[in-house]
């Protein structure tokens, strides 16, 4: 375990971090608030003074490999979360540091659930922040990393970096080096959500039109208003809808777009069933709400909007969807499993891996009534190979058991089975509100110190699809 290097990565990130607050203290210097300036000066000083100790040694061995790449991500998405929830509590805008962890857990993770009852309260250089948490975690704080710093160089070591964070079952190069890699991700990001903003200003005030994009390109959801987006125009909400789908959608698409390869682009076997599973749910639960709507236009609006959300998992919300039909309802609870695109900003388990999941499914049954037959798992034309096949496997069975156990630490919190459920199903899937106790109109104030606690690590392995937060866990991994 090169723990030099892993050290010094960790330095470069508080570092970047405090400068990343630095538009937070800037609006609230501003604003005249001065709590919130203190939260975000003491909270900055702190990270570069760590940042700066731990970043200043050279390291001495090179080396790095898949396993520090593991460690690096679940160690970074620890200490940016905790140093992230210190402004909050500093200030005292949210005064428990549990409750502030949770939501800047929540924020980095791009989940969206929240434990405020009330969001408005909040000063404006806190609103920006926590809504900065969701972009800033979206493509990742190691991404950024690779794509400005030149720390771990062109070479594939970085790449272990880029795999441990990025969600995916197969992350490469988009082209030759590897900084150019993510900083060609990271020009994607930027133009989409400079898109959206644009698209939204005409219709909201700056600051609305600046936090909404940072929420939906990120897939994360946190909203300035108590009723998300509910009170803003048809407008606003169905520029967010598009986007939600956009953000939602593996970003190697959109880079053989500008390679103008669109039969490959438009091709993706993952993209299609992507696009079909939300068109067919899109219709049923219009079809099932259509009485609650009245209108077939409002209801598709209502529907579009609402499957966007939970498919891309940003979690915003126009309308209370835990009152719509059981049918509806299960649908969308379906939906927050399935999640997006692999290398998306999305959450779940993603769709190639359903799709996989299937044809593994298909093959196993024909090899049950044709023993002697071989047959191969295919993905856009290619053969999978039997290490990708299996990794899918393991993942879903992981997936599974950390989802079980999470569930079940939860159910010592007392709710009913649909609030646990749900709300252990919204958080590992970075969706953000649940159904029951947790619905869209609610929040996640009713768990103790314990049950956010859980469910601020189902966030954290559900946004780094679980290996490197178990590898924190496992003391094997550790060893020099």
């Amino acid at each position: 375990m090169n723990f030099q290097i892993i050290r010094k990565i960790l330095g470069h990130i508080m570092c970047v971090e405090a400068v990343f607050m630095l538009p937070a203290l800037g609006i609230s210097l501003a604003r005249g608030e001065r709590r919130s300036v203190m939260g975000f000066a003491i909270t900055m000083l702190l990270l570069l003074v760590l940042g700066l100790i731990l970043s200043r040694k050279q390291a001495e061995r090179k080396d790095y490999y898949a396993r520090e790449g593991f460690i690096t991500a679940g160690l970074t998405w620890l200490v940016v979360s905790i140093f992230g929830a210190l402004p909050f509590t500093i200030s005292g805008a949210i005064p428990s540091f549990v409750d502030s962890f949770f939501e800047t857990v929540s924020g980095f993770t791009t989940t969206g659930a929240s434990i405020l009852t009330n969001v408005e309260a909040l000063p404006m250089g806190m609103l920006y922040w926590r809504s900065f948490t969701h972009w800033l975690g979206g493509m990742g704080v190691l991404v950024f990393l690779l794509a400005i710093s030149p720390i771990m160089g062109d070479t594939g070591d970085a790449l272990y970096l880029l795999r441990a964070e990025s969600p995916g079952i197969n992350v490469g190069k988009l082209v030759p080096r590897m900084r150019r890699s993510a900083a060609t991700l990271y020009l994607i990001y930027v133009a989409l959500t400079v898109l959206q903003f644009v698209l939204l200003v005409f219709d909201m005030p700056v600051f609305d039109a600046l936090t909404t994009a940072f929420g939906t390109a990120g897939t994360g959801g946190f909203a300035i208003k108590n009723d998300s987006l509910t009170s803003y125009s048809v407008y606003s909400q169905a520029v967010t809808t598009v986007f939600m789908f956009l953000f939602a959608v593996n970003f190697t698409v959109y880079y053989l777009l500008l390679l103008r390869r669109f039969r490959q682009a438009l091709g993706s076997q993952e993209l299609l069933c992507y696009l079909g599973i939300a068109v067919v749910s899109i219709l049923i639960i219009s079809v099932d709400i259509l009485p609650i709507f009245g209108s077939l236009g409002t209801a598709v609006h209502h529907a579009s909007f609402t499957v966007g959300s939970v498919m891309s998992t940003t979690g915003f919300a126009i309308s209370d969807f835990d009152l719509w039909p059981e049918l509806s309802r299960c649908i969308l609870l379906v939906l927050m499993f399935i999640g997006a695109c692999a290398g998306s900003t999305g959450g779940g388990i993603k769709v190639v891996r359903i799709l996989l999941l299937v044809r593994i499914a298909k093959r196993e049954v024909r090899r049950t009534l044709h023993p002697h037959e071989v047959k191969m798992v295919h993905m856009d034309g290619m053969t999978v190979d039997e290490k990708t096949v299996s990794s899918v496997a393991n993942f879903v069975l992981i997936y599974i058991v950390i989802t079980t156990i999470s569930t079940l630490l939860l159910a010592l919190e007392g709710k009913d089975f649909t609030t646990t459920f749900s709300s252990v199903a919204a958080c590992i899937n970075n969706v953000g509100p649940g159904l029951g106790a947790v619905g869209p109109t609610l929040n996640y104030s009713c768990y103790t110190w314990f049950g956010k606690l859980v469910l601020s690590f189902a966030m954290l392995f559900g946004r780094l699809e679980l290996y490197p937060m178990l590898a924190l866990f496992i003391p094997s991994a550790w060893k020099k």
